[in-house]
């Protein structure tokens, strides 16, 4: 039993130190792009205000990616679809990033519920599929509420790549006349300098100026469907973080958060309650 606790709890430490070691590798690839840009940046390094909005922000982020897989098994079970008997608002379908599961959604999706959104759910895209299987996935999640709850339409929100799958979906796939809104959280719609890391069939997809990425940014989004891209200005996994800004869509900026704070933040999840009464509005 001994044994058992000191390995596991070797586990957690060595899982600890990873994802600290990825979060600061991540902001100073970011901080060294922006740096070349913006001159003022390095002289500012090693002021007060500058490390402790530094030290927030590394650990914040670290904290949110450790969540996310304490999180993980949530995903692994089943969900049902819940049958509201007042249907007031369409269902919201949540999408999640690039190597995560829907258990990242699990606040996002209580947060939404108790908004006034009881019909919000979430699915499983797995990484190790190409971006047209996934779409395909969706679009059956889709049909499928369309059918059970008897509603025309749904309400999309991907935070990362699954506000790229929402768009692939809307944009090329025909989905458009099913979906009234989509809502998107530091998803790449620009591409990313950080894509060639990604091991994974996607990560080609996501370079800046992909073939896959001109396309849908030359395709005009449709006017019967509402659009909003919520991004971070600290986002440290879309690079530069402007290109989390989706042409053609209602643009909410935040800051004081990385790319997986976004699921938790209380002013990220406000913003998609308010992404969503706008677009029921």
């Amino acid at each position: 039993m001994a044994l058992f606790v000191s390995i596991l709890l070797a586990l957690i430490k060595l899982t600890v130190w990873l994802v600290a070691v990825t979060v600061l590798l991540s902001y100073t690839v970011v901080w060294y792009e922006r740096a070349n840009t913006r001159k003022e940046l390095i002289e500012q390094r090693f002021s007060s205000r500058g490390l402790c909005i530094a030290c927030w922000l590394l650990i914040q982020e670290t904290a949110c990616l450790l969540m996310t897989i304490v999180l993980r098994p949530c995903g692994w079970f089943s969900q049902q679809i819940p049958i509201a008997e007042e249907r007031v608002r369409p269902p919201v379908i949540l999408l999640h990033g690039l190597f995560q599961n829907r258990g990242c959604l699990v606040w996002l999706q209580y947060r939404l519920r108790a908004a006034g959104y009881p019909q919000t759910i979430s699915i499983n895209t797995p990484p190790w599929h190409d971006l047209e299987t996934l779409t395909e996935v969706l679009a059956r999640k889709v049909d499928e509420l369309r059918i059970k709850l008897k509603i025309d339409k749904v309400i999309l929100v991907g935070h990362s790549m699954g506000g790229i799958i929402a768009r692939n979906y809307v944009q090329k796939r025909g989905g458009v006349s099913n979906i009234k809104g989509v809502v998107t959280l530091g998803s790449p719609h620009h591409g990313s300098k950080l894509a060639p890391f990604a091991v994974s069939p996607m990560g080609k997809t996501l370079l800046p100026g992909s073939t896959f990425l001109h396309q849908l940014n030359s395709a005009a989004w449709p006017e019967s469907t509402q659009a909003i891209s919520i991004y971070t200005r600290h986002d440290n996994m879309v690079l530069p973080a402007e290109s989390a800004r989706m042409d053609g869509a209602h643009a909410v900026e935040l800051n004081g958060m990385g790319h997986t704070a976004l699921l938790f933040h209380p002013v990220s999840l406000q913003a998609v309650i308010n992404a969503l009464d706008k677009i029921n509005t």
